[in-house]
């Protein structure tokens, strides 16, 4: 029997794709923590990341307002021209039956993102201007973890084009500024996710005052 006292949790750091254990090393400013065995980063010590994801979310939010409510795209056919938002595509079978999906799909492409921007904001904010941790941060922040695979908006971009690519043989399809919007905020989406370090996070909000 190994006379090897055991590790503190605390002084550890678990992979979350391959489940690797690894003793906690924090990598200088501007390097990265990888795994061995899969590649995924575990911890990344960008600079300003912080304040690059409040920026980068209140973008999103913005976006997403402005492309629930300008024209999505218009069709032109046999004389008739139709205009419609994201917002009325989702919802387009809401007087029916099938009200639950017309619900679900809005909430998929336009809630659920829009929720996560504003979590991340919630949690970031008092953790850039140097404060304590807002109360029911670590919840927010989980939850905000716990939705990300329901942040389908890059779904509905590319079923978009796949539909357009179909649509223009029958009418005449005009892209709206809410197309351009969607399309950015899906890329900046990604981004966010690209830049925010999740393990500097969870550090920051281990200072969170008792509820």
């Amino acid at each position: 029997m190994s006379d090897t006292p055991p590790i503190p949790c605390t002084d550890l750091i678990v992979c979350p794709k391959c489940d690797a254990a690894y003793s906690l090393q924090v990598p200088p400013a501007g390097q990265r923590a990888v795994c061995d065995r899969c590649g995924q980063v575990l911890i990344d010590t960008r600079h300003k990341a912080g304040l690059q994801i409040i920026a980068v979310s209140v973008t999103v939010v913005i976006l997403i307002i402005a492309a629930a409510i300008f024209p999505f795209l218009s069709i032109q056919a046999g004389g008739a021209r139709n205009s419609v938002s994201i917002l009325d595509s989702a919802l387009a079978f809401s007087d029916g039956p099938l009200i639950a999906l017309a619900l679900l799909t809005a909430a998929l492409i336009l809630f659920v993102p829009l929720a996560r921007m504003m979590l991340a904001i919630y949690v970031l904010t008092p953790i850039v201007l140097d404060r304590p941790p807002a109360r029911g941060a670590a919840l927010a922040f989980r939850w905000s973890e716990a939705l990300r695979p329901w942040s389908m908006a890059e779904i509905f971009v590319i079923g978009c084009a796949v539909a357009l690519v179909k649509i223009t043989d029958l009418a005449q399809v005009e892209l709206g500024p809410a197309f351009w919007m969607f399309a950015a905020l899906v890329i900046l989406v990604v981004a966010q996710d690209r830049i925010m370090c999740r393990w500097s996070v969870w550090n920051s909000l281990d200072e969170e005052p008792a509820t």
